[in-house]
């Protein structure tokens, strides 16, 4: 072994284990986002469950260093966090997807499915820091330095296991092929510890792991073939799928973000939107602005709307705002998306887009998701409304798509969210998009004029369920409150429907 490897084992060995921890802590999101949402909830239950397992680790770290520490027992805690990753990749799908159908609590179910996976591999990763400061303290006199220095060389591990994370293994490798990475890389310093002992047992799992990227691989082009896409982006795990539209039997293809069906086109030579809550857009559109020139999308996903509005409208222009530039390229190569001169693509933050903006657009269309059914917070607020209102032409119409119900317990967005767009608009209507019961949650389309005094009928724009200027607002909006940027609690609302 080189000098260097020599006198630093130790330091390499807990700043690996420490970017091991934080790059399984990033990747825990994508495990858990197409069965468990990637709300604040997940993130928490995530967090709190592997903190808590290294807490453990910790402890069970510096009992067992002070018994009798040494080279070949650290060796065996690596190898074993090495192995527990392996089966946590072998398990992951299905331990989740058993746990969301099992708790209808999100907050359960997250903690629940968090430990189930996450908590032994933390747990064994956090006993590796305080187990080699054992090994290295020779003299009481530096026992704090030695703590101290160590310690903080694994925080450095951590920063650049998010940074390696965030930044590349997501876009690049995909969740299975990084844990299948993560476990290879724990049996390797295990043996960088100690090569003496467990032999096989290294070699195999180094063996089992490497194999199972060439499986991916396979398994990925297969799916492929059956119409059938798996994709880590920065983002979201996205999924594309080739089906049958129930309601009318024809071929779609659809994308999912983090499961929930975002996006969807016909893959028949019929045009048309598949969505029920597009066509009436298109219908709203039709009646309200039919000479509209200039319009901006903010959530892009596959693109189905936008690409529609360009072929319906020949002369007007419409602009996109996606976060994740990966959907954009699917969307490209899956769903047939030209970006052109007159459906330009930004690539941006919905809020940080409008914040910025200095376009005035005859329409303004809402429609970013993330977890599941909810939009993100700061999309929600009264000073988003006043960004997209300050985004529109004299006469411009703002429509929004959300999820809620209109009355009972599942009411509590709809209500906030409709006083929001209220306090912003000198008039807003509201539509049923499906022939449910008002107190289920459902899509509502929510339509503000930035000119009050338009006329119109709004009967005839659809099954209209409010009008700001009827004495009904008051009553069905009872309980709600206008959302701000200081104050915008998107989760607990969504926390009754998910």
């Amino acid at each position: 072994m080189a000098p260097f490897l020599k006198t630093k084992k130790l330091e390499i060995i807990v700043f690996i284990s420490g970017a091991v921890v934080m790059i399984l802590e990033m990747v825990g999101s994508r495990v858990f986002g197409p069965y468990l949402g990637s709300s604040i909830y997940t993130w928490t239950g995530l967090i709190g469950v592997i903190m808590g397992s290294l807490s453990l680790g910790y402890y069970w770290g510096g009992k067992l260093a002070d018994k009798d520490p040494n080279y070949k027992t650290l060796s065996i805690i690596i190898l074993c966090a090495g192995a527990s990753v392996f089966l946590m990749n072998v398990l992951k799908d299905s331990v989740s997807q058993f746990v969301s159908y099992s708790f209808s609590d999100p907050k359960v179910a997250i903690v629940f499915a968090s430990s189930l996976l996450f908590f032994i591999p933390s747990a064994l990763l956090g006993m590796v820091t305080p187990y080699a400061v054992k090994l290295r303290l020779v003299s009481l006199q530096k026992s704090a330095s030695t703590v101290g220095s160590l310690y903080a060389i694994s925080t450095v591990g951590s920063i650049f296991g998010t940074f390696l994370t965030g930044f590349y293994l997501l876009s690049y490798l995909g969740t299975s092929n990084i844990l299948s990475f993560l476990s290879i890389t724990l049996v390797i310093l295990s043996i960088f510890t100690y090569a003496s002992g467990q032999t096989g047992i290294k070699l195999l799992l180094i063996f089992i792991s490497l194999a199972s990227f060439g499986v991916n691989r396979l398994i990925v082009e297969h799916n492929k073939k059956h119409g059938f896409v798996d994709v880590d982006t920065m983002y979201n795990r996205v999924w594309i799928v080739d089906g049958v539209n129930k309601a009318d039997g024809r071929p779609i293809r659809s994308m999912f973000l983090n499961k929930q069906e975002a996006s969807a086109m016909y893959l028949d030579k019929n045009a048309g939107m598949v969505f029920t809550y597009h066509r009436i857009h298109f219908n709203l559109i039709k009646k309200l602005r039919p000479d509209f020139k200039s319009a901006v999308v903010l959530g892009g996903a596959a693109y189905s709307f936008p690409k529609e509005l360009v072929t319906e409208f020949p002369d007007a222009t419409v602009d996109v705002v996606e976060i994740d530039p990966d959907l954009t390229k699917l969307a490209i190569k899956y769903f047939g998306l030209e970006v052109t001169p007159r459906l330009r693509v930004f690539h941006e933050d919905g809020r940080v887009f409008l914040n910025k903006n200095q376009i005035k657009y005859d329409l303004v269309f809402m429609d970013a998701f993330n977890s599941r059914i909810s939009i993100p917070p700061h999309l929600t607020t009264k000073e988003a409304v006043e960004r997209m209102h300050d985004a529109l032409s004299s006469n411009g119409v703002l429509v929004t798509n959300i999820v809620s119900a209109v009355y009972g317990d599942y009411s509590g967005f709809f209500k906030s969210e409709y006083l929001t767009y209220k306090s912003v608009f000198p008039r807003v209507l509201v539509y049923k998009v499906h022939p449910v019961s008002l107190d289920l949650a459902q899509n509502l389309v929510l339509v503000a004029f930035k000119n009050g005094e338009q006329n119109m009928n709004p009967q005839e724009l659809g099954e209209l369920i409010l009008d700001s200027d009827s004495d009904q607002s008051e009553e069905l909006t009872a309980g709600g409150t206008v959302l701000t940027d200081e104050f915008s609690p998107v989760e607990k609302y969504f926390f009754n429907i998910m």
